[in-house]
């Protein structure tokens, strides 16, 4: 199952899931998007995956942790955390709304694009 998380109910989550690790934010943008606009790791490891590059880099994953995916607006985010569930990952939660909804929720200080 995948949950959909709003950025500003990211802790509430990351809370919930804490008997299974430290939960890593997944940012699946591309490297010049999280080079325009990046989140600040609080309470999580934030690991920077494009995409494309994840089936490469799957092994850098834990299956057993904890993890939430972001991308611009949610729907890169929504495919790679289907991938995930697929591949045998069981905590997973998708970040509705991306990076760009962060802006507006979390912190207006990261720029939207």
């Amino acid at each position: 199952m995948i949950d959909q998380v709003q950025p500003a109910q990211l802790q509430e989550w990351i809370t919930s899931q804490a008997t299974h690790g430290v939960t890593v934010v997944l940012d699946v943008r591309e490297t010049w998007e999280v080079q325009t606009a990046c989140v600040t790791a609080q309470g999580f490891e934030l690991m920077k995956i494009p995409m494309h590059t994840l089936p490469a880099r799957l092994v850098e994953l834990k299956r057993d942790q904890p993890i939430a995916v972001l991308c611009h607006h949610g729907a890169r985010s929504m495919q790679v955390a289907a991938f995930l569930v697929q591949q045998g990952f069981d905590h997973v939660a998708n970040i509705s709304g991306g990076i760009n909804a962060w802006s507006s929720q979390v912190d207006a200080a990261v720029p939207t694009y």
